[in-house]
């Protein structure tokens, strides 16, 4: 009898604390507990202490917390025939646990393998050009397109930020060539822009001293003021003919003075004596 009790009493001890231990939980702040008893969903449970009855029900902790995804180098052709390697990470959590157990059979794996084929298909909508230069919108883009799909599973995407956009050689050569060609273009552009406006202003200003001789002649006497100060030795620079022509018109009328007698000649021409 004594042996008996000797050995029953050390199982009886192991079964209790099997059953303790099988139905007492404990549940850290961020996790849930989706229970099921007999196999049927019953409820979620938790924070905190969790009875569960041996045998009959069973739990699955869920983790609430933010859970990063890096999403692996996935080969795209963006819409213009560009081929390059593109990666990304993805940020998620669990907002309905009883969804993300229920609904797909193991959702990070089932998240991954969206964000990757999603990246895919919203990168090769649009140009190599875009891609680079609004990263943050295609990043927003790819983000609400998964939201919206993996809200049915209880999972809520909160950021997916597109990391790098890797480029072949032969690519990285022909955009440093683009790049130079429209340089050279805005220059070019810049350049005749500034020379139709000086043309511009250069008419505005012929015009000006068009309507004023004396203004061009104040203008002419200021520019050998100009070079005289610069000591040169020998100074080219022609003669305006309004400069000139009072002379010239002076010795017109001079040479065209009247006779008495009223007949208009040369006055630089000597009279002749005529043979009577």
């Amino acid at each position: 009898m004594n042996l008996s009790t000797f050995i029953v009493f050390p199982l009886a001890l192991v079964v209790i604390f099997t059953l303790l231990v099988a139905s007492v939980k404990i549940l850290r702040e961020y996790e849930r507990a989706v229970v099921f008893t007999l196999g049927r969903f019953q409820k979620v449970k938790g924070p905190g202490l969790v009875l569960l009855m041996p045998f009959i029900q069973e739990m699955v902790r869920v983790d609430l917390r933010i859970q990063v995804i890096e999403i692996p180098t996935q080969d795209v052709i963006s819409r213009d025939n560009v081929s390059m390697k593109v990666d990304a990470v993805l940020y998620f959590n669990v907002v309905n646990p009883e969804h993300a157990i229920i609904q797909v059979q193991n959702y990070l794996p089932a998240t991954n393998m969206l964000a990757q084929t999603t990246l895919r298909a919203v990168l090769g909508q649009h140009e190599l050009d875009e891609m680079l230069s609004e990263r943050k919108k295609l990043s927003t883009d790819v983000q609400s397109i998964l939201d919206a799909q993996t809200e049915t599973w209880g999972i809520k995407v909160s950021n997916v930020e597109i990391r790098t956009v890797e480029l072949t050689e032969n690519m990285v050569r022909a955009i440093a060539k683009q790049a130079e060609a429209e340089r050279d273009r805005r220059a070019k552009i810049i350049h005749a822009e500034a020379e139709f406006q000086a043309s511009q202003t250069l008419t505005n200003a012929a015009k000006v001293l068009s309507s004023i001789p004396a203004a061009m002649q104040l203008r002419y006497l200021q520019t050998l003021t100009e070079i005289g100060a610069e000591q040169n030795s020998t100074i080219v620079f022609p003669m305006p003919i309004d400069i000139i022509k009072p002379f010239l018109e002076l010795l017109e009328n001079v040479g065209k003075a009247p006779r008495p007698n009223g007949a208009i000649h040369d006055a630089l021409t000597p009279d002749v004596p005529l043979n009577a």
